[in-house]
């Protein structure tokens, strides 16, 4: 593996650094040296013929059901197991028949259930529906207080609402109580998915995480289908061991690479990254993508501890302006320890644009322009560091939301999605449309709501927690709940352009969705990215290290 000795600046301008310290990765080369994390070649075999045995009994399922209210506890079941892309077709059938059907008489449960299936696969329902759940004073009956089944199913409805849509508002702040006071007396399937969604709503969830953990509430359940459940076990093995030798590639890379040896002042999270990547999109075929998304991701967090951590306000106008001009040469402008960072980006946008096909080298334009984009952001809010500067939360934002990174990370993903990424795509989302705008918003408030505290202890630039205080003269607690709303919101923004976007493909919008998501799940409680100690090496454990028995 390569390794590289870098000649840092002298003492005199190294005092003006922040001597912020992220701990080491946790991860170290696991990866790497576990080779038998992966089922061996002759027990794979077995699974994938058992999992091909199960796909026709499913199949048969979809056949075999008549009824509407069976069918949506099918779909709902595959879906929350993780096995929905082996049934697309079946799935769309039978949400056209689901579509079709009079509701009327659907009590709580069925009528939410409904609801939610129909909205996630961007059909557009009317919230009318749920007026016959309302009294005359305008709130929601007082029989349905100890319905736990239909509650949970309304609560989890309620967030795949869009402006306008007061109904589902009311239903979420009529929901969730009911839920926390039925707790204590549920059986223990039921009790496991309240307490899962009161801690973070389904439709906010990162899906292989999900998946994971749903797979033990399921099995507990009464109304399990054990064909299903032997599949979901299968499958999730199956794909953790394409997981494992995914990792274990982008950790090769890694190390070869050597930056976070020689630049030991950034984040050594190379498994975060690719997790981070896998909440993206988990389904085998976007393997390639993964790999590609992992490598940028990797390189634009070294980015941000230049800009944020290290760097001087000089070196960060350097590389910001070698960036721009995207050519060898302007590795001359460059400080020492910057110039092997600079050609190893070049390096290896070049290496993932010669794995493109011909018609598909074109997206690696777009890609370079995200980071150049993100680099200028990077460098105004270093300058806002240095001067002690506040700026307003419409300034903030104007930048911020370029270094969240979350325009960048989905246009990454596109890269290696084949032909469902065209040109329009790319186009589309270089415009920085209303999609795209909400992820953005969602990542860097929650961000900046998370890491407040933390970010302001070592003299960070103003986060939009403080431009908001300035902005409207109020508390550190005060400006959080304001910025919140602002998440909520673009939730809305995002549910409603997954319902609205007719030339775009939905299995572009849902990157930025599943991006979404997992930024609530990485933010719920701290930055466990930069602090990837109990909560995210729990998570990694339970998607990349601990199979199922079967």
């Amino acid at each position: 593996m390569e390794n590289q000795s870098l000649t840092f600046v002298g003492d005199e301008e190294a005092k003006v650094r922040k001597s912020t310290k992220f701990h080491p990765s946790i991860w170290g080369d696991y990866f790497i040296q576990n080779s038998s994390l992966s089922h061996a070649e002759e027990s794979t075999q077995r699974m994938i013929k058992r999992v091909e045995e199960l796909k026709v009994q499913v199949k048969s399922m979809f056949k075999d059901t008549s009824d509407i209210l069976q069918l949506m506890n099918l779909i709902d079941s595959i879906q929350m197991l993780g096995l929905d892309y082996h049934f697309e077709n079946e799935i769309d059938k039978a949400l056209r028949l689901i579509n079709e059907v009079d509701d009327k008489s659907y009590g709580l449960y069925e009528t939410s259930l409904r609801f939610r299936l129909l909205r996630q696969h961007g059909n557009h329902v009317s919230t009318d529906i749920f007026n016959k759940f309302k009294g005359d004073n305008g709130s929601f009956i007082s029989s349905l207080n100890g319905d736990a089944k239909g509650l949970l199913s309304l609560y989890n409805a309620s967030y795949l609402g869009t402006h306008g849509e007061t109904i589902l508002d009311e239903a979420k702040s009529f929901a969730k109580p009911q839920l926390i006071s039925l707790l204590s007396e549920l059986e223990q399937s039921l009790a496991a998915q309240v307490t899962l969604f009161l801690e973070l709503p389904l439709h906010k969830r990162v899906k292989i995480l999900l998946v994971r953990k749903y797979i033990l509430i399921y099995q507990e359940g009464a109304m399990r289908n054990n064909v299903l459940l032997e599949f979901a076990k299968l499958n999730f093995n199956l794909l953790q061991s394409l997981y494992q030798e995914e990792l274990k590639k982008i950790s090769i890379w890694w190390y070869d690479l050597a930056l976070a040896k020689s630049l030991s002042f950034t984040r050594d999270r190379i498994v975060e990254c690719y997790y981070w990547v896998l909440t993206l999109y988990f389904d085998p075929q976007y393997s390639h993508s993964r790999l590609i998304c992992s490598k940028v991701i990797s390189l634009v967090s070294i980015m941000d501890d230049i800009y944020d951590n290290y760097g001087t306000l000089e070196e960060c106008r350097q590389l910001t302006e070698a960036i721009k001009r995207w050519k060898p040469q302007a590795i001359d402008s460059l400080p020492e320890y910057l110039k092997y960072f600079y050609l190893k980006l070049l390096k290896t946008f070049e290496e993932i644009g010669e794995e493109l096909e011909h018609n598909e080298k074109y997206r690696m334009l777009y890609l370079q322009d995200q980071i150049k984009a993100i680099a200028v952001a990077y460098l105004e809010e270093a300058k806002w560091s240095i001067e002690r500067h506040v700026p307003s939360l419409d300034e903030h934002l104007h930048y911020s939301l370029i270094t969240s990174g979350c325009s960048l990370v989905p246009c990454a993903s596109y890269v290696g999605m084949g032909e469902v990424a065209t040109k329009e795509v790319f186009d589309w989302h270089s415009s920085f449309p209303k999609a795209v705008e909400a992820c953005c918003a969602i990542g860097r408030i929650l961000n900046d709501i998370t890491s407040y505290e933390r970010e302001q202890g070592r003299g960070d630039n103003a986060s939009t927690v403080e431009s908001y205080m300035k902005d409207h003269g109020t508390n550190e607690k005060d400006a959080c709940k304001k910025l919140q709303e602002i998440v909520e919101k673009a939730w809305k923004d995002l549910n409603q352009e997954s319902l609205n976007q007719k030339n775009i493909s939905r299995l572009i919008i849902e990157r930025l969705v599943n991006f979404s998501r997992s930024m609530e799940e990485i933010y719920m409680s701290n930055d466990m990215y930069t602090n990837s100690g109990t909560k995210m090496k729990g998570n990694i454990t339970l998607v990349l290290v601990e199979a199922f028995p079967v």
